[in-house]
């Protein structure tokens, strides 16, 4: 079977046809699936779509339990945590609902790691990181676009020149360069390549 536009997130199952990983949904199962939409809804309290699944947290006073459900729990009531809180050995610990966020100093609210500061993400050279409340993503570089080539995703120079977004002068040639483009201003003419007289 082969899939023209490729799978993501998925298999090639038939002739353009892909079936998709658990979390992930669309044609080419590029786009993240929002499990907290569906119904019925996987979360008994409260729900966080995460890249590819989800988190169940509970309403302040109650705990989260193996299965996913809610707890009535006092001694978490009085701790006062913004996303649960789970009771381990008589200890109350406030919980946070993606490794991309940590309890702040109180204890109980929980703040965003910035993984593209800190280091924590991974992006190929071609892509900067993008921090978001929780997690972050990797985007395509500027002058560069994400396209499907030899079987996966990559991040491919923009031939500005080809594509007409260049600013060169009526009378320069454009260059493209990987990620940019140059301007040289034609025979019989000098500037920069944006002007030329």
């Amino acid at each position: 079977a082969i899939c023209g536009h490729g799978c993501k997130y998925g298999e090639c199952m038939g002739p353009n046809k892909c079936k998709c990983f658990p979390g992930f949904t669309g044609k080419t199962c590029n786009q993240d699936l929002n499990e907290c939409g569906l119904k019925p809804r996987p979360c008994e309290h409260r729900c966080m779509n995460t890249h590819g699944s989800y988190k169940c947290y509970c309403l302040n006073g109650y705990m989260l339990m193996p299965d996913g459900t809610c707890a009535s729990s006092r001694t978490c009531a009085m701790v006062n945590c913004q996303y649960g809180c789970e009771e381990v050995k008589g200890q109350v610990r406030c919980l946070c609902p993606s490794g991309g966020l940590q309890l702040g100093p109180d204890g109980r609210t929980c703040i965003d790691i910035d993984e593209c500061s800190s280091g924590k993400a991974v992006c190929s050279y071609n892509r900067r990181c993008i921090n978001t409340f929780g997690s972050y993503y990797c985007k395509c570089q500027p002058g560069y676009e994400l396209k499907y080539v030899s079987g996966h995703y990559d991040c491919v120079d923009v031939n500005e020149c080809v594509t007409n977004t260049h600013r060169c002068n009526l009378h320069a040639e454009c260059l493209n360069t990987e990620g940019s483009f140059k301007c040289k201003c034609k025979q019989g003419y000098r500037g920069s390549g944006f002007s030329c007289a």
